[in-house]
């Protein structure tokens, strides 16, 4: 049996930022176990000049093509180049905006970069971003009830990581961390606004990342208890506990990214609304 390539070219052309196309090639190309995509990404590309000279890089690199341009007649050299290369080339979103037209019987505006617009909703993520940054790790405690969003959790659970995701999507995002013996802060039990999420792990994986961490001068913590097992059970067992008293909602993030987890948490948002 013939053995398969561990490895590919991925093509990501877009007369914009890229970042559709990075996202789907991405999610595509993780449900090929052992394949593991090269990517080439090619942003901002407005010209025929720019398509020639990627249908060249392509050439010497062949692979899979993905692009989202609005230009048709860039769009058609793109997809004239690919098929003399005898390469596979799709238009990403092309199939999603005939399907926006055909419901909404309107044609589309074909307006590149129509996503990044200066709008309302851009500057609301501007400044949720900003509030978030100035409420990492339990900073500015005084005025929890702007969150829309405060995470708690112990050291390691991807508090900040997960609140820095939530603001890019316009949601203010608080976190805290939690530790045995200091108690929580009277702004955060008395807020009324915000939803609060416990961020929880398995003692085995907070073990882990904190043995990988580079300590630095980080207050309220002993080297050996910080990655001691017991004294990492017995911080889990504190923290839950502070959920269950408060009937505040816990997520599991061992096995989730930092995508999944804002996911749940952005799902519980209307629930408890």
């Amino acid at each position: 049996m013939e053995n398969r390539k561990n490895f590919f070219h991925l093509h990501l052309i877009s007369d914009s930022t890229g970042e559709t196309l990075i996202s789907a090639g991405r999610a595509a190309a993780a449900q090929f176990r052992g394949s593991n995509a090269i990517e080439h990404v090619y942003p901002l590309i407005r010209s025929r000049k720019q398509v020639k000279a990627l249908i060249e890089a392509i050439d010497r690199e062949p692979g899979i093509v993905l692009y989202t341009i609005v230009d048709h007649q860039l769009a058609a050299l793109v997809e004239t180049g690919c098929h003399e290369l005898g390469l596979p080339c799709v238009n990403v979103l092309a199939p999603i905006i005939e399907t926006f037209q055909s419901y909404l019987g309107a044609p589309s505006r074909g307006r590149v970069g129509a996503q990044h617009v200066l709008n309302a909703d851009y500057f609301a993520r501007i400044e949720a971003l900003n509030f978030t940054m100035d409420h990492d790790d339990g900073q500015a405690q005084e005025d929890y009830d702007q969150a829309d969003v405060v995470i708690i959790g112990i050291s390691r659970t991807s508090k900040t990581p997960t609140s820095i995701y939530l603001a890019n999507r316009g949601i203010k995002t608080a976190n805290l961390p939690v530790v045995p013996g200091v108690p929580l802060p009277e702004s955060l039990l008395a807020a009324t606004r915000p939803l609060v999420v416990g961020l929880i792990a398995t003692t085995d994986r907070i073990s882990q990342v904190r043995e990988n961490r580079v300590l630095g001068n980080t207050p309220g913590y002993d080297r050996s208890d910080y990655v001691d097992r017991a004294s990492i059970t017995e911080e889990l067992k504190y923290a839950r506990a502070l959920c269950a008293r408060n009937n505040w909602p816990v997520i599991d993030v061992t096995r989730r990214s930092i995508e999944e987890t804002a996911a749940a948490i952005v799902a519980l948002r209307p629930k408890l609304r």
